[in-house]
């Protein structure tokens, strides 16, 4: 979402009839960055309280979501590289090749660990030999790339620490406030 005063949020909140989690966070920038609020400022805020008080907006939830697609590619990308790089003197970054895979598979949504793992069922069952090929043409991508051997400096090999600390970024990334809940 690009920069909006509040007086445009507040505009488009009662347009759509709704205030998304988006909308809702650059206000809370906004109020949280200003010294003070213009009166228009708090006019337009004191509209948006009225219209969520009456129902005239909606204030959509922010519902956790986690893509099980992005665990089992992350799985399998760590014990490909892992392998080649036990084996021969190539780096590889986990990040690379698991982004260039989970844009060529489909995306495994789940909001409860019950969910998720009927997911990982499905997928297992479903896509394993799919994931597997992905990852593969990932890593041969990832090898086969160009390198600038006069400007790129030499990178020291990937220890496990470093391929961990990937993972643990990338985990971060993707799902940082998943939280285990029961389903409703």
């Amino acid at each position: 979402m690009s920069v909006m005063s509040i007086e445009k949020i507040v505009e488009q909140a009662l347009l759509d009839g709704y205030l998304t989690p988006a909308m809702e966070a650059e206000v809370g920038r906004i109020c949280d960055n200003a010294s003070e609020l213009s009166i228009e400022e708090y006019m337009a805020l004191d509209r948006l309280m009225g219209a969520l008080l009456t129902g005239e907006v909606v204030a959509v939830p922010r519902k956790q979501f986690i893509n099980v697609m992005e665990e089992l590619v992350l799985t399998e990308a760590i014990a490909r590289v892992a392998e080649i790089e036990a084996t021969s003197e190539s780096s590889l970054d986990v990040g690379d090749i698991a982004a260039y895979a989970l844009n060529r598979l489909p995306p495994l949504y789940a909001t409860t660990e019950e969910g998720a793992n009927y997911q990982r069922q499905r997928a297992k069952a479903d896509l394993q030999e799919l994931i597997a090929q992905q990852i593969g043409e990932a890593i041969g991508r990832y090898l086969d790339r160009p390198t600038n051997d006069n400007k790129t400096p030499v990178t020291a090999k990937n220890t496990g620490n470093e391929v961990l600390r990937q993972v643990s970024n990338l985990l971060q990334v993707y799902a940082p406030n998943f939280e285990q809940k029961s389903p409703i």
